[in-house]
Parts: C-alpha cells; sequence; structure tokens
C-alpha cells in the first residue's frame, strides 16, 4: 500500500516544483480537489455514522452553514470556521440535538 500511495507523492513532489502556481493543470488539480472534500463535507451532513448519526440534520446543516459564514466573514481563517462549526455541533449535540 505504501508503494502504491507513496510514488504518486514522491512524483508530485518532483513535478511540484517545475508548475507554475497559475497553470492550467494547477487549477484544475485544485478544484478536484476542492470538490473531493465538499463531497466528504456533504456526505458527513447526509448520511452520517456514529454519534453524528444521533444528531439531527438541521443541527449538521446549521453546523456547517455556521462555521463557513464565520470562514467568510471573518478574515477567510479556515481554522476559524471548523472551530466554530465544531463548536456549533458540540453544544446542539450537549443541549440534545
Amino acid at each position: 500500500a505504501a508503494l502504491a500511495t507513496d510514488s504518486w507523492r514522491f512524483l508530485g513532489v518532483y513535478l511540484g516544483g517545475r508548475i507554475a502556481d497559475d497553470s492550467d493543470l494547477l487549477v484544475l488539480v485544485r478544484a478536484m480537489a476542492t470538490a473531493l472534500v465538499a463531497a466528504v463535507i456533504g456526505n458527513l451532513i447526509a448520511f452520517p455514522t456514529g454519534a453524528l448519526a444521533s444528531s439531527s440534520l438541521a443541527l449538521r446543516a446549521g453546523a456547517a452553514a455556521l462555521g463557513f459564514l464565520a470562514y467568510f466573514f471573518l478574515g477567510k481563517r479556515i481554522l476559524l470556521g471548523i472551530c466554530v462549526a465544531e463548536a456549533v455541533l458540540i453544544a446542539g449535540l450537549a443541549l440534545g440535538g
């Protein structure tokens, strides 16, 4: 398994220094990575497992929305958006949501 994944990582490091930041290829790679992260988040909201399965859809969607709003309006800091979303989710679960 390490050989299958590490070879791509080494290739990425090798090619990464040779590709311009604004090249079409790198824009495509960024778009695909962002789409994959969005799909995982959407899957966690729509089809939760574990502790999230006991929460309501409104709480999960609300936490994601408030996290995004915090990210957008508080300086586009990813960590801050994540912390707000987690805080809303934890508070909602603690209140029985």
